[in-house]
Parts: C-alpha cells; sequence; structure tokens
C-alpha cells in the first residue's frame, strides 16, 4: 500500500464530510456554518500534518501516487500535439509517447514516459518501463528535432527502463547510452522535467537537458531505493533507510545542481490539482525555452557540456 495514499484516507473522508454539510445546509433553514468551519479548520490542521514535513521515503510514494498526472496528460494540454510511433528499427514502444507539438504557439518536439493509470493500461505501457525500441524512438525523435531546428521538451516518470531479457538481447544499454549521446549532441534546446518517478538510467536518458525542472514532490536518483537497498544491504525491506540515503528529493538535487528548478506542487501533491501543476510545469518549460531559443548552436552544446561536467565536481 502506497504510504500517502494510506494517510490521505481519513482527509478523503472528512472532504466527503464537509461536502454533505454543505449541500445539507443549502436545502435547509438550520445554520451549519460553526460546524463547517470547525472541520474546514480541522481539514487545514490534518493537511498541514500529513504534507508539512515529509520524508523522503514519502516523497517516494507521493511520486508514485496512482492519481498522480501522467506524461500523456502533459502533452494533452500542450496548444497541439501529433503523436509519431516507432522506432524504425522494431517496433513501437508504447511506454514513450512523443512527436511534434506547440506550447504557446511555439514549435517544439515533445517526449513523455507513460506509466498508465489502470491495470489494462499500465500492461499496455509496460507500466512506464521503456525497451530499447523506446529509446531507439527518443533517438529518432531528436534528430528529427535538430534536423528541423525544434526545441525538444521532455517529460520523464519512469521507475526504470525494462529489464526483461528481450530488452537486454536487443542492446538496452547500448540504446539508453545512444539517447544520451544524441542528446549531449543536439544543437537545439532542451529543457527535461521529471514529473513522477526518475528512475536510474531509464530516466536519465531522457534527462540530458539545457535545464531541467522538477516536480517539488518528484524523486530522481541512480536506482530506485527498492533495488538500492537489495545491492547494499541484500535486503528490499531497507527501501525507506535507502530513500533517506540516495539524497532523491527536489531539495536536495537543486542544492548539488543536477537540477535547475523546483515546481511547486500544491498542498496533498500534484493530484490534488492536476490542472495547475500541468500548467505550472508547462509555463516554466516556456519560461526555460525564452531564454535558451536566444543562445547559438554551438553555445548550447558548449554549455550543456559544462553544466553536466560541473556535476559532482564540488
Amino acid at each position: 500500500m502506497n504510504v500517502i495514499v494510506e494517510r490521505e484516507r481519513g482527509l478523503l473522508e472528512l472532504e466527503q464530510r464537509i461536502a454533505e454539510l454543505k449541500a445539507q445546509a443549502a436545502q435547509q433553514p438550520v445554520d451549519m456554518t460553526g460546524v463547517i468551519r470547525d472541520l474546514e479548520a480541522k481539514y487545514v490542521e490534518i493537511q498541514r500534518e500529513i504534507f508539512g514535513t515529509m520524508t523522503p521515503w514519502q516523497r517516494v510514494n507521493m511520486a508514485r501516487h496512482p492519481k498522480r498526472p501522467l506524461g500523456s496528460e502533459y502533452l494533452a494540454e500542450l496548444d497541439q500535439f501529433d503523436e509519431l510511433h516507432g522506432d524504425r528499427h522494431f517496433r513501437d514502444d508504447h511506454a514513450i509517447v512523443g512527436g511534434f507539438a506547440k506550447l504557446r504557439g511555439r514549435r517544439i518536439v515533445a517526449i513523455a514516459q507513460d506509466k498508465g493509470r489502470d491495470t489494462k493500461e499500465k500492461v499496455f505501457r509496460n507500466f512506464g518501463m521503456p525497451s530499447p525500441e523506446g529509446y531507439r524512438k527518443v533517438i529518432r525523435l531528436v534528430e528529427l528535432a535538430a534536423h528541423l531546428r525544434l526545441p525538444v521538451v521532455t517529460f520523464i516518470d519512469t521507475s526504470g527502463a525494462d529489464p526483461g531479457i528481450g530488452s537486454e538481447e536487443r542492446a538496452q544499454s547500448e540504446a539508453i547510452a545512444q539517447s544520451l549521446y544524441e542528446l549531449a549532441d543536439a544543437r537545439v534546446p532542451i529543457v527535461a522535467t521529471i514529473i513522477g518517478e526518475g528512475g536510474s538510467g531509464g530516466a536519465l536518458a531522457l534527462g540530458l537537458a539545457d535545464r531541467v525542472l522538477m516536480l517539488e514532490h518528484a524523486v530522481y536518483s541512480v536506482a530506485s531505493p527498492e533495488g538500492a537497498a537489495a545491492i547494499l544491504w541484500g535486503d528490499a525491506a531497507r527501501a525507506e533507510e535507502a530513500a533517506a540515503r540516495l539524497r532523491l528529493t527536489s531539495d536536495d538535487l537543486l542544492r548539488f545542481g543536477i537540477i535547475d528548478e523546483i515546481v511547486p506542487e500544491p498542498v496533498g501533491g500534484a493530484h490534488r490539482d492536476a490542472a495547475g501543476t500541468i500548467a505550472r510545469v508547462l509555463a516554466a518549460v516556456d519560461g526555460a525555452l525564452d531564454t535558451l531559443v536566444t543562445l547559438a548552436a554551438d553555445e548550447l552544446v558548449e554549455r550543456r557540456y559544462r553544466k553536466f561536467r560541473r556535476i559532482g565536481s564540488t
């Protein structure tokens, strides 16, 4: 059970009770203003208690919240989106969604990782874990963007790349490495946003950008807490301890210079106001592009190189 979902239950019950009392008050002459006001004050108090100070493990659970906005929902809120399919080598990977788009009237190439919402869609999207053909789709789209001189915008949300035997047989690591190479060498602006889970190379393959944004309660790390715990201590049950040691929160990563900007979430997480969260992210992406599109191609590539070379140097 997701820790955040479990803690939200009482809050949701209180929300429902307040809504019921407001509906009753509108239909009968009894003054219920005081009762409703007291319940609303209690609601705010519980919100602060649950979400005021969150541990890294709670942030992980927030990033995995089943109602958190998905990558495809960000794409749907662009002015226009025309999806392109396939890697021109093997097949189309549904964990990666990408194509031509418009953001605030600006022509871009947009690429998102998508985990799926219900069981059927999760299976269709392979739970957001891209296979090699997914990363080769990314490579094709980045090459196309460079050819047409269009900025690239990516939305990152994956627990990691697909670990299956088939993906290993089709050179998963080579596809991720090639994706990193294409992003590093692309002579167009690139803005990446971590919107949920940023897990391992599966996320980094879309994250080598001129400007890296991150939602407040998203996470970004070299491995999942469960994976790190299994590697370090041979015990995946120590995931909460691993989460604290991985320094995977937006605050940590901004301090380390790995990300460039934190996009605030509403109290209770992005799912509490999905439309507002998506709008804030798109506005931040648009603002980043406003600066980047003024730079010459050579300067973009050189700045990008220096940006990632600086990480870990201090």
